[in-house]
């Protein structure tokens, strides 16, 4: 029996704690917005927050997580996250959206920590998140109008 705290709620599931916490998340606790791409951390539709740091879920073990907080894109919160989700919508970002959980989390947290972020920034921040419908110049779009949106 493994203790998780997802998106301020504590969940007791039992699997072994070699379990990829992409599993936990999706199968044990039914939280299916985030995503499975390719098992190997490589794609970036797996990612959540634990402790507010992007991370891949399908290759952090439910055993690692201990008591750190996971926030997936059903949790996510505040202003930052609002005005990003807002403007993934108000300009379209999404092509067929599967990939659009990590791209959101991983927008959220560059945003958080950088308000101003240049094209390099982002280009840092969202490598690993890959679009199979190569819709990068509208994710590049969306931070850069969030970034004003929450300047004003």
């Amino acid at each position: 029996m493994v203790t998780l705290t997802i998106n301020g709620s504590e969940h007791k599931v039992e699997a072994e704690p070699d379990m990829p916490l992409l599993w936990a998340i999706r199968d044990l606790v039914g939280l299916t917005g985030t995503k499975f791409g390719c098992g190997m951390a490589q794609c970036g539709a797996c990612t959540v927050l634990l402790d507010g740091a992007p991370v891949r879920s399908c290759q952090t073990f439910i055993g690692d997580v201990g008591n750190a907080k996971v926030t997936t894109i059903e949790g996510l919160s505040g202003k930052v996250a609002e005005t990003v989700q807002t403007v993934w919508a108000d300009l379209d970002v999404p092509q067929c959206g599967y990939c659009q959980s990590g791209q959101i989390i991983s927008a959220t947290d560059l945003l958080t920590n950088n308000p101003r972020p240049t094209d390099d920034d982002i280009d840092a921040a969202m490598t690993g998140n890959l679009c199979r419908c190569a819709t990068y110049h509208r994710i590049r779009a969306g931070i850069h109008e969030a970034a004003k949106r929450l300047e004003a």
